[in-house]
């Protein structure tokens, strides 16, 4: 599984961000592992007209529509162990939706945790390990 952010997914929708490419690349490689959380969603729904475009927002939901993305509807103990993370990570400034991103992840074994938050993300130790995309692409 790769688990992702919503900083990935704005990488990924947006052209002419500079991790686009490698964002591009990755998903068309491993596109049937790719989860979004539920928890990105509406950041997503907010984001994406604002950032990329209205047209780009509604080919996003098209595809969402579609099954192109896997959605991860999560479990009450996502969102405590989202909040444990929070509490045991206070310096960084994790929130409930990157926690959710985090548990999630470490529920499913996630392969990597595809985002663009390197500060918050890359400093959080989780079970398994996984990798930070596209940092740690090779």
């Amino acid at each position: 599984m790769i688990v992702a952010d919503t900083s990935a997914v704005l990488g990924l929708l947006d052209r002419g961000s500079s991790s686009h490419s490698a964002l591009r690349e990755a998903f068309r490689a491993y596109q049937d592992q790719w989860v979004l959380p539920w928890a990105i969603l509406p950041e997503l729904d907010y984001m994406v007209p604002r950032a990329v475009g209205s047209a780009v927002h509604l080919a996003f939901c098209a595809d969402l529509e579609k099954g192109c993305f896997a959605v991860e509807w999560g479990s009450w103990p996502d969102v405590r162990r989202a909040l444990e993370l929070h509490r045991t990570h206070s310096d960084l400034s994790l929130g409930l939706v990157d926690g959710i991103v985090l548990a999630v992840a470490e529920r499913l074994e996630a392969r990597a945790i595809a985002t663009l938050d390197l500060r918050d993300f890359g400093a959080v130790s989780l079970r398994g390990q996984p990798e930070i995309w596209p940092r740690d692409l090779g």
